[in-house]
């Protein structure tokens, strides 16, 4: 692995690939997909990603079509999934199966009977290809709907070697060393620190996620996600001072204030990756197709270290999109069967920018170094792991565009309110929920 990966803590930081690949049960298989079955027929799939998410999915997704004759169409939800998929469902035209990226969305739409448990050939590919702790987030008092399709580590700042060289620096272990120490050497020789993503709001979310997981600890994490505990409480006032140490200084990012909430997800990549215009970018595992698109190659112009600590330990947040059917549609079990399988998450593996909780992905099926490191190394992640806050409360709250977490935060970022303000906007929103 190259020198700057993962320095000093490096195992503690994969704890999540660790964790994917610790969670393995007994492969299975896919459909059984003679090809031509499903000649004629033609089934269409939801999802948020964009460019090159969407493009690789898509190549996974014509694996089944060649297998077995159906033709799957992609559609782009956006960033709100919930708000794309509502009037689809109120108007009784769903797509055939969506990729929803909070838990929350599954119980949501499986208590409104919008969604159709997995049966046959899929039902054993989630059985055979998962463990409890995976089948549980996409399962409804027992009933198994979802595949945790794909898997995100959301505890990675990524970097630019070159940019650290230039200015004399290292990865960070603390909070206090990103701001004080690395970002002020980085700015004081001439290279921004941050190409942030605000724009897209629950990049601000993650932020907030990996601060308060480190600040405040695994049980208000608990408490928070429930509403045990106040949005206006100390903890959460602490952590969104810390952020305000980075998000409040307008030479920590590219365009300052202003430009920062302008940005969105995946140009924040391509701001450090292709124009070089800033040596850090915070998102998860994923970056690493966006860091493809952008000309740069992952494990050697596009390394991460682990998220800083800020309390007594670092974080390990994960998160994940769980692919559903929306329809009872021939060929949605098979199609479900074959998201569920080896075959089709080795093929996006193979990719870039991609991790699998799925059992029968094998390391080498990575397409760099970097990436078979962080899906493999078993480390014990212990209680300390914990599933993305904000896609655990309701989505009007935690995922919905221009409204609760996400505009609350972008507020905070842009300088419009005070970390109190935010604190009690937050408390607010929470509560209307």
């Amino acid at each position: 692995m190259p020198e700057h990966v993962w320095r000093s803590r490096g195992l503690a930081a994969i704890a999540v690939g660790g964790l994917l690949a610790a969670t393995a049960c007994s492969p299975g298989s896919g459909p059984s997909g003679a090809g031509g079955e499903l000649d004629g027929v033609t089934l269409t799939v939801a999802a948020k990603w964009t460019g090159a998410e969407q493009k690789n999915f898509e190549e996974v997704l014509s694996g089944f079509e060649e297998d077995t004759g159906a033709t799957v169409n992609y559609e782009a939800t956006g960033e709100d999934t919930g708000a794309y998929l509502g009037p689809k469902i109120e108007a009784g035209e769903p797509p055939d199966i969506a990729a929803l990226p909070q838990p929350g969305l599954v119980r949501e739409y499986a208590e409104q009977g919008a969604l159709k448990p997995l049966k046959g050939e899929a039902a054993t590919a989630l059985e055979n290809n998962y463990t409890d702790y995976w089948r549980g987030l996409g399962s409804v008092d027992g009933e198994p709907y979802g595949v945790l399709l794909k898997a995100a580590h959301k505890s990675i700042i990524w970097y630019r070697p070159d940019a650290f060289d230039a200015a004399g620096v290292k990865p960070p272990e603390t909070w206090d060393d990103l701001v004080d120490t690395t970002s002020s050497t980085l700015s004081d020789a001439g290279i921004t620190p941050f190409a942030m993503c605000g724009a897209s709001g629950w990049t601000l979310t993650d932020w907030f996620e990996n601060v308060y997981l480190s600040e405040a600890g695994p049980e208000n994490y608990d408490k928070l996600v429930d509403h045990e505990i106040p949005w206006t409480d100390d903890t959460v006032v602490r952590t969104l001072n810390k952020l305000d140490e980075v998000w409040g200084e307008d030479d920590m990012m590219k365009g300052g204030q202003k430009g920062a909430v302008q940005t969105d997800f995946p140009t924040c990549v391509s701001e450090v990756y292709g124009q070089q215009e800033a040596a850090m970018v915070f998102e998860g595992d994923f970056v690493g197709a966006s860091v493809a698109e952008a000309g740069a190659a992952v494990g050697k112009d596009a390394v991460a270290f682990p998220f800083p600590a800020v309390g007594d330990n670092a974080p390990v947040v994960v998160g994940g999109d769980i692919a559903v059917a929306m329809t009872d549609k021939k060929g949605v079990q098979e199609l479900m069967a074959y998201l569920a399988s080896p075959e089709a998450q080795s093929t996006w593996a193979g990719l870039g920018g991609y991790l699998s909780a799925n059992s029968g992905v094998k390391p080498d099926a990575y397409a760099d170094e970097f990436t078979q490191n962080l899906s493999t190394t078993i480390v014990e992640a212990g209680e300390n792991v914990r599933y993305d806050l904000s896609d655990q409360v309701p989505s009007r709250f935690g995922a919905t565009e221009g409204r609760g977490m996400w505009s609350i935060l972008q507020d905070l970022l842009r300088g419009s309110t005070d970390p109190e303000g935010a604190a009690k906007a937050l408390e607010k929103a929470a509560s209307e929920s």
